[in-house]
């Protein structure tokens, strides 16, 4: 098992050009990533390539600006792909109102696509339904729909600290459901 300290080093030597650290970087956390950018582009190819990006930029500099100590790795680096994936998604947006939109031709997952879909879902809820309800909420509105740390805080009548130890703790329960 990756722990945190592991992640940590991984990035550090990232960002000295280690490529064995990088290898062992993606290996470790790009399942992780993966499921976050999918999340927000709900487009499997689109989250390919964001996730691609998100590794290109970490290897050509973005590493050296993580800051052992400050942030949990995995949550930094989850940060930096749901932003990635957020900077796709207003990249792609229509610059045209709808009504005005061009039609496009109908790009509907096909069965089998929609039956991994409806399965993995389905893992990932019943994982969730295993969290206590306010700790669900607070993932689902932080790694689904977007909402800030600060915002959930709030939301939530806690402190940010303590809301950030609820998603790290949260996102450690979920990543033990879905490899059993």
């Amino acid at each position: 098992m990756t722990t945190r300290s592991d992640i940590e080093k991984m990035i550090l030597r990232v960002a000295m050009q280690d490529r064995a650290a990088f290898e062992a970087l993606y290996a470790a956390t790009s399942a992780k990533l993966f499921g976050i950018i999918l999340r927000v582009l709900k487009d499997r190819a689109a989250a390919q390539d964001v996730l691609q990006d998100v590794y290109l930029r970490l290897w050509q500099g973005g590493a050296s600006s993580f800051r052992a100590g400050r942030a949990s790795p995995i949550t930094w680096l989850a940060t930096v792909a749901r932003n990635r994936a957020i900077d796709r998604l207003r990249r792609d947006r229509p610059a045209t109102p709808l009504d005005q939109a061009p039609e496009v031709a109908d790009s509907a997952k096909g069965p089998e696509a929609l039956a991994i879909d409806a399965s993995d879902r389905a893992r990932i809820d019943g994982c969730l339904d295993e969290l206590k309800p306010d700790r669900a909420a607070a993932v689902r509105g932080a790694y689904l729909d977007g909402d800030t740390y600060a915002d959930l805080a709030a939301r939530h009548d806690v402190p940010l600290n303590t809301m950030r130890t609820w998603l790290r703790r949260s996102l450690m329960s979920l990543k033990d459901c879905l490899t059993r």
